[in-house]
C-alpha cells in the first residue's frame, strides 16, 4: 500500500512538474501592410502551356500600369487577361490572392495571382487563359 502511495505522489509530482514547465507565450497579432501594386510592370518571364516564350516573343514594350485609384492601362498590348484599359480590384488589400480586371465597358475577369518577394523585389505572377482555355499563359511581372 505504501508503495502505491509513493507511485501516486510521484505521478502527481511528475504531472505538476510538466504543467509548471509549460510556458505559454502570448502571440500578438501582426498588422499586415496594405499591398500596393501601383506602378509600371513589365514581363520578366512568360510561358504558354509550360513553353518559355521569353526569348521567342518581344515583351520589351509591353507594360501594365496600375495606379493607386484602381485603374490600369495596357501599353503595347500582347495576350493578357484583358485586352483593353479599365479598372482593377484586389480581393483583400492586406492578403491579396485574386485580382479582378474590369475593362471599360466590359465584363469583369478575375484571376488568382501571387505576389512574392524575390531578390528583394516584388514580383506579380499571373496565370490566365485569354479566350481559348487550352492555352494557359503565365507571366512573371516586375515593377520598373
Amino acid at each position: 500500500m505504501i508503495f502505491k502511495q509513493k507511485q501516486y505522489y510521484m505521478l502527481l509530482a511528475f504531472i505538476a512538474l510538466i504543467w509548471a514547465s509549460c510556458k505559454v507565450d502570448r502571440v500578438l497579432p501582426v498588422n499586415e501592410s496594405v499591398k500596393d501594386i501601383s506602378g509600371n510592370w513589365k514581363v520578366l518571364k512568360a510561358s504558354r502551356n509550360g513553353t518559355d516564350l521569353t526569348t521567342l516573343v518581344n515583351f520589351n514594350q509591353f507594360r501594365v500600369k496600375f495606379d493607386a485609384r484602381g485603374t490600369y492601362t495596357l501599353v503595347n498590348p500582347l495576350p493578357f487577361v484583358v485586352n483593353q484599359d479599365g479598372s482593377y480590384k484586389l480581393d483583400d488589400p492586406n492578403y491579396p490572392f485574386k485580382i479582378a480586371f474590369t475593362p471599360t465597358g466590359g465584363q469583369t475577369v478575375g484571376i488568382v495571382f501571387n505576389y512574392p518577394i524575390v531578390g528583394g523585389a516584388r514580383q506579380l505572377n499571373v496565370t490566365f487563359s485569354p479566350g481559348c482555355t487550352q492555352n494557359t499563359y503565365t507571366y512573371t511581372l516586375v515593377r520598373e
